[in-house]
């Protein structure tokens, strides 16, 4: 069934009709059946073999397992099976995939040119260090002319820049072999704990982190489950570590009397806001729709942290890129002037 791997933007699709469908009187069976007739001729038998399986008593979330879906779709279906509003939630799930990975083509995008930009500029670079201006020096030298401000520290850069690459080699040497025989070795929650913990960019994991937190826990929470039995629901979903293992921290310590508000200022996972969110919920007792509120607050802070950062990253790196290439323009022009002058 794994043959003919699906695309993210292809799963997304899949779960969005099959939301529609349901929303129209589907049964899970025929909504699969319809759509698999636009399929290619793979994707129509794994479909057909999902069919299968679903008539069988197989879970939906088993299913797409089995398929190979992302593991946060997965999760999604896995937690509407729970609450019952699979056709929202099949299409909620469906737009967060399909607007992350939006976001990340943006952010090619965005990052593909002016990284084109940086290798021709370095390019250039070592051309100019190692063929050019070791002449313009030898001559300064012979006539006896003092060398320009630009010169020295292009020859600088120049004589550092094998320095650097080797330091910048090894430091991705060494977090390669961290991530594949160190952080790989960790819990779920524990590898969460520590992106969550890198500055600048911890911030955007803890987002997504409390948006999906509290958007399943708000769904759970509207089809009429308690706190504790929705936390039971995340410790049971096996096919996800995170889940299973966030379900029995909040379930163990939701056992020995500690409010979930207060859970969540123990847990550096979650935005602070989450536990004045939940204490606010919990007074006005409509926990789920303040969990679902601050789930879309959460998503939208995240995209506009994206979009800031693209605006920031593309202006950054040309400015380097600009103030190179100024200073390489420079140190081969002011030497031809100083030449003329000693002419």
């Amino acid at each position: 069934m794994k043959s003919n791997k699906w695309l993210l933007t292809e799963q997304s699709n899949l779960l969005r009709h099959v939301g529609e469908l349901l929303d129209r009187g589907y049964s899970l069976s025929e909504a699969m059946e319809s759509i698999s007739l636009q399929m290619v001729e793979g994707k129509k038998k794994q479909l057909a073999n999902s069919i299968k399986l679903l008539r069988e008593g197989f879970s939906f979330s088993l299913v797409l397992q089995k398929l190979g879906f992302h593991r946060t779709l997965v999760s999604y279906v896995y937690f509407a099976e729970q609450h019952g509003g699979q056709a929202h939630a099949f299409i909620e799930a469906s737009k967060y995939m399909l607007k992350q990975q939006k976001d990340k083509k943006e952010l090619m995008k965005v990052l593909t040119y002016p990284l084109i930009l940086i290798f021709t500029t370095i390019s250039l670079f070592v051309f100019v260090d190692q063929y050019l201006l070791p002449k313009f020096v030898s001559l300064f030298q012979t006539m006896g002319l003092p060398s320009n401000l630009f010169t020295t520290v292009i020859i600088f850069i120049g004589s550092t820049f094998p320095v650097i690459s080797t330091l910048l080699l090894v430091t991705l040497l060494v977090l390669a072999f961290y991530y594949f025989f160190v952080f790989k070795n960790y819990s779920a929650i524990k590898q969460k704990t520590l992106l969550v913990s890198i500055p600048l960019f911890g911030s955007f994991f803890q987002l997504l982190i409390t948006h999906y937190f509290s958007v399943q826990m708000s769904y759970l929470l509207g089809g009429g489950l308690s706190v504790y039995e929705a936390v039971s629901l995340f410790e049971g979903n096996k096919e996800n570590k995170f889940d299973q293992e966030l379900g029995f921290f909040l379930k163990q310590h939701l056992l020995k009397g500690t409010s979930l508000e207060e859970i969540m200022n123990m847990q550096p996972l979650f935005e602070r806001d989450l536990s004045i969110i939940i204490q606010h919920g919990q007074k006005n007792g409509r926990l789920d729709q303040e969990l679902y509120f601050f789930s879309t607050y959460c998503m939208n802070r995240f995209h506009e942290k994206v979009s800031y950062m693209m605006k920031f990253i593309q202006p950054s790196i040309y400015l380097l890129v600009g103030v190179l290439v100024i200073s390489m323009y420079l140190s081969i022009l002011l030497p031809m002037f100083h030449l003329m002058d000693g002419i």
